[in-house]
């Protein structure tokens, strides 16, 4: 048998809701993860490196592991540490391994949904993880329904009952009769649009792609038997790896007993996310040279010189705003303090709160620390308003703590356009910016002042040129041209497959 999987959860994926089901926020990319080491133990090393990069998805967690005869496949809802546990790490032997936690942007968050996916060839298997979000899908459903099969069948029983991009490109690259994986990729890399860092295998090889614009982060390590590659280099660090050098925009690099080789699919074009440094990157990794938490420091300077104050204490929203928030602190003199504590333990809930709970006020994740708020006029500072919702619950709370005045301070521009490129935000209709000025805005979440630091300002943070990052959440202009609005969105899939006129339907078929 190929492969296995296991579904602890009952496998339909339901359980997953947010702690505020009403208020979604930036959601992160996903984090990959890849080594090729003969000899180490490759999935206690994989599943460090998920843990690493936990921050990036919090749906569901998988690993594949090759022993060079075949592949083996667990993967599960929920968190890395929720997935696996040592007598399951213990059973994944090999010497070539991947993994992926996932937060869902193409795709309903359903256990067929979780990657790796996996694939028979004519010649073995492959397994595969995705982070980012592919815009041509519907072309790529179309390439996978004309793929032949056994007497002119079309080749779609691989899917697995799956509806995301991530499965499609998988069907794509595990057929090629006639051709090595290698050049099959070479082949089909060049095919898709939007942002995609692959990591795949099959039984004896590494493999792993980066688009041409390199929306999201790839790095490449090297331990002491052999490579590794990560979506920040912070899961390198975790493991003993030591930083050889990003995947470069549009290439492919194969990874076997033979050494590392590397192909340029495509010309760089590159077009890095910048909200990598705003909010999703770790704030210990490196992206294209400039440290993460550097950048976020340096927006808080900016945001001080460009929305000053008088107040008596700068505080962040945990965790993320830290950064941000001292910096502010640091370039206005402002004392910095801890305003809010934060449940260390809270990272995603499967019990929604009834609406009489609700109404009660229950708070999760954070809780005001009066002693430090009362009496005195706050600067609260954190990295986005998407909706509103958290930043008005957030104000209330200091409010009802006793602070005398609340600005809010924010360390990127507001928030306008949907991302395509592997951030779930919200519609562009429930992005409170795009129906409310500033002010409105400061008016509807209930802060005496609201600043946004300017689109420069941010720029200028990263370290990158302005014409090498993508901005489009923030200026709607998207770098890679988007297809027709009825050919986007998370559910397009589902969609295909319920409805005959969107074209070829792909069958979904259920896992052995």
């Amino acid at each position: 048998m190929p492969y296995q999987t296991s579904k602890r959860t009952g496998g339909d994926g339901r359980l997953t809701a947010a702690i505020d089901p009403h208020d979604q926020g930036p959601q992160d990319a996903c984090g990959v993860f890849g080594v090729w080491a003969p000899g180490e133990d490759v999935a206690k090393l994989t599943y460090f490196g998920l843990y690493a990069l936990q921050h990036r998805g919090q749906e569901s967690a998988g690993i594949a592991v090759s022993n060079g005869r075949q592949i083996l496949v667990y993967k599960d809802m929920g968190l890395v540490s929720q997935v696996f546990d040592e007598p399951t790490l213990d059973s994944l032997k090999g010497h070539l391994a991947i993994g992926h936690s996932r937060y869902s942007t193409t795709g309903a968050s359903t256990w067929h949904n979780a990657q790796p996916t996996f694939r028979p060839t004519a010649d073995g298997s492959i397994a595969l993880g995705h982070n980012g979000n592919l815009i041509n899908t519907h072309e790529l459903r179309e390439m996978v329904g004309a793929l032949p099969g056994p007497a002119g069948e079309l080749e779609i029983k691989g899917v697995e009952g799956a509806t995301n991009d991530t499965s499609l490109v998988t069907a794509l690259l595990a057929h090629h009769p006639d051709s090595s994986l290698e050049q099959r990729a070479l082949e089909v890399l060049p095919q898709l649009r939007g942002a995609y860092c692959f990591v795949w295998m099959n039984e004896n090889t590494l493999y792993a792609a980066r688009d041409p614009q390199g929306i999201r982060p790839l790095v490449l390590g090297r331990l002491d038997r052999g490579w590794v590659v990560a979506s920040e280099d912070a899961a390198l660090a975790t493991i003993g790896a030591s930083v050889v050098r990003e995947v470069e925009p549009g290439e492919l690099i194969v990874i076997d007993e033979n050494g590392l080789r590397s192909h340029k699919f495509a010309e760089p074009a590159r077009k890095g996310c910048v909200f990598e440094y705003v909010y999703l990157a770790r704030p210990d990794a490196t992206i294209s040279g400039r440290n993460v938490h550097e950048a976020r420091v340096e927006m808080g300077r900016l945001l001080a010189r460009e929305f000053p104050v008088d107040a008596d204490l700068v505080m962040p929203v945990p965790e993320s705003g830290t950064p941000a928030a001292s910096g502010y602190a640091a370039e206005s003199g402002i004392p910095f303090g801890q305003g809010f504590v934060k449940n260390a333990y809270v990272g995603r809930t499967f019990i929604q709160p009834s609406q009489t709970l609700r109404q009660l006020g229950i708070r999760l994740k954070l809780n005001a620390l009066e002693h430090m708020i009362r009496g005195k006029r706050i600067v609260v500072v954190d990295d986005s308003i998407v909706r509103g919702n958290t930043q008005r619950a957030q104000v209330r709370m200091l409010r009802e703590a006793g602070a005398l005045e609340v600005h809010v301070r924010i360390s990127s521009p507001p928030v306008k356009w949907p991302c395509f490129y592997g951030i779930d935000f919200a519609t562009r209709a429930e992005l409170i910016a795009n129906g409310l000025d500033v002010d409105e805005i400061a008016s509807s979440v209930g802060a005496d002042s609201l600043g946004y630091i300017s689109l420069e300002g941010m720029i200028e943070a990263t370290g990158q040129p302005a014409e090498r990052l993508c901005q489009a959440c923030f200026t709607g202009e998207y770098p890679i041209e988007l297809p027709d609005e009825s050919l986007l969105g998370k559910h397009l899939l589902e969609a295909t497959l319920q409805s005959p006129t969107m074209g070829r339907a792909l069958p979904v078929l259920n896992n052995p």
